[in-house]
This record gives structure tokens, C-alpha cells and sequence, in this order.
């Protein structure tokens, strides 16, 4: 009924297409940004089609006899349209677990997208997964911001965000993104936990050209000093925060709670979901209890996101579901 084909270079223009009008797609899954790390992942992305129309999409990449949904990626899964059913989405997952059995893949491991960034109702793939008997082998809690419900911030916060105002702080937009890495992004990973960001600066430089109206860098200035910043990527239902970083003061002056003040009630108030991503470490095993509180400070509340491996052959147990 259905076939699938891995993507290739002439498939630019009807992947972006597809996503674009897809109800639980966003810019991530455009090749525009997928291929901006390209040199670091195999790329083993489908696509299916029934006769000659695009009616699913994979992101993936591929280790040995694995296949994840895209690792370069925060979600990922299968991206489908308006029209795509319950019944359907069973068939498309039996139709890639068996295209990628006769591939040699042997193990499929699939992140979810989290339900926020859909646009209409679209969890028929973990349905589907529990059907193969995909295990549960990883969940995140995302701390997120319901802007229609929220509670109220927390007075902790209010007194960080009275320092900002009372420092005379102000909350711009800025291209400075070599400024915000080396000045406070870079020296706070580097202090507090020895590590270093996923992205490198002239990484977020090109894909923020690629997308300015999806990713966008807002940093606390004072006297023409960057005190504090953060990395917005905006979908259609969500902005979510990709970076978090203040520097050594930031407790003292406020300027990393004016900022969230700022970005929470005023820059992006009209956004049905603000997601502060995750507070786990450990494939979700640990709470980061510190982090997870001051985003909950804010308002912020749990919900997950699965991470599941199926093995191929299992395509099988999808044969006999239907009554």
C-alpha cells in the first residue's frame, strides 16, 4: 500500500513542503536547518509515499544496524498531515519497520515530538509503538509555561526581577551571538559544569540566518555589556528556550530573572506554550531539583517526552490489529 525510499538532494523542495504543511512539524525537521550538522550524522531519512504521493516523512539517522529518529534533533518521529488516521499511521509504521528490516536494520529508536508542538492533535505514532511493543527506554519532564493557565510567579522571583528594574537592565534582541557565547555562555558551562554548548556561535550565526523569524537571541545589556542571554526557537504553538546563561552576578543584579520576566509576559505572552526544556540529566534518570525549580518559579509545569526503541522485526505484530 505504501513506499518508502530513502531522501535524497533532489527531495529538498517536497520535504520543506511536506513539513511545512504537516500538523506536527516544525522548522527543525526543514533540510535547511537538519543539514547545517550534516557532517556529523549518516543521514537515513525516509519518506512514503502512497502511488506517487508524499504522505510521511522520517527524519533519521543511522549507526551500524540502528536507526534513531534524527539524533541532531530535540524531537523527532514521524511527521504526517492533516488527513493522516489512526489506522494509517499503524500501516506507515508497519511499512518503514519492514523497509528498514530488509535494510538490516535491526533496532528503531524514536524520540517523540511533545504534544505542545503540535498543531492540532497528532500522538497516533506512540499508539502505534505500543502496538509493535516498542519499550520505554527514556522520559524527559519539560518544564512548560501554559500561558492561558499559568500561575502566578513566584515572589523569589519577582525580587530578581525588581534588581533588573532597579539596575536600569533592558531586554534587546541581538545579532551579538559571538558576544553572548564568549562572554557569558562559554565561561558558565565551562565553570559550572565543564562542558560546552551543542552549537557553536557561527553554527547559530548561519541558522539563524536561515530562519530569523524562528530563532532569535535576547540578551539582559547594561552600559553596552551583555549580563545575561538566551536562544529562542519559535514554532508555531511554542518558544522554546535553547540557552540559559547569565554570568557570575546574575543572582545579585537579577539580570537572568528580569530576562525570563520579560520574555514570559511581554515578548512572547501571545504564544500558547513557553518551554523551558529540560531539567534532567542521565537519559532523564536525575532532576536537576535546582533548575527545575527556578523555571517552575515562573509558572512552568511538567509534561514528558518519551524516547522508545522498537525492534524491526516487529513489524510483524502490526498485522493483526485491526478488528
Amino acid at each position: 500500500m505504501y513506499t518508502v525510499r530513502q531522501y535524497t538532494a533532489q527531495d529538498y523542495e517536497a520535504w520543506n513542503s511536506f513539513v511545512a504543511a504537516s500538523k506536527n512539524g516544525t522548522f527543525l525537521f526543514n533540510r535547511g536547518f537538519m543539514e547545517y550538522h550534516a557532517d556529523r550524522f549518516t543521514d537515513c531519512s525516509l519518506m512514503v509515499f502512497e502511488g506517487q504521493k508524499l504522505v510521511a516523512l522520517l527524519p533519521a539517522n543511522r549507526i551500524g544496524n540502528s536507526v534513531y529518529s534524527h539524533q541532531g534533533l530535540t524531537y523527532g518521529g514521524l511527521i504526517i498531515n492533516n488527513k493522516a488516521r489512526q489506522e494509517t499511521v499503524i500501516i506507515l509504521l508497519k511499512s518503514i519497520l519492514h523497509y528498514l528490516e530488509r535494510q538490516g536494520v535491526e533496532i528503531f529508536f524514536v524520540k517523540t515530538i511533545p504534544v505542545i508542538y503540535h498543531k492540532i492533535p497528532s500522538q497516533e505514532i506512540e499508539y502505534a509503538l505500543f502496538l509493535a511493543k516498542a519499550i520505554l527506554v527514556r522520559r524527559d519532564s519539560l518544564s512548560v509555561i501554559e500561558n492561558a493557565s499559568r500561575p502566578k510567579i513566584a515572589n523569589n522571583r519577582m525580587e530578581g526581577v525588581k534588581k533588573g528594574l532597579s539596575n536600569n537592565f533592558t531586554v534587546v534582541e541581538s545579532q551579538d551571538y559571538k558576544g553572548f557565547w564568549q562572554d557569558v555562555l562559554l565561561p558558565n558551562l565551562a565553570r559550572k559544569h565543564n562542558a560546552k554548548p551543542v552549537h557553536t556561535y557561527e553554527e547559530m550565526e548561519r541558522i539563524h540566518k536561515n530562519f530569523p523569524e524562528n530563532i532569535k537571541l535576547f540578551v539582559v545589556q547594561h552600559e553596552g555589556k551583555i549580563l545575561a542571554g538566551t536562544v529562542i526557537f519559535e514554532t508555531d504553538t511554542v518558544a522554546h528556550a535553547q540557552y540559559i546563561s547569565g554570568n557570575e552576578d546574575k543572582g545579585i543584579t537579577g539580570s537572568l530573572d528580569f530576562l525570563y520576566y520579560e520574555l514570559v509576559n511581554r515578548l512572547y505572552s501571545h504564544k500558547k506554550y513557553f518551554d523551558f526544556g529540560t531539567s534532567n540529566e542521565q537519559q532523564g534518570r536525575q532532576l536537576n531539583r535546582g533548575l527545575a525549580f527556578w523555571k517552575e518559579s515562573y509558572g512552568a509545569r511538567t509534561i514528558i517526552q518519551d524516547f522508545y526503541e522498537v525492534p524491526t522485526a516487529n513489524h510483524a505484530l502490526l498485522d493483526a490489529v485491526f478488528v
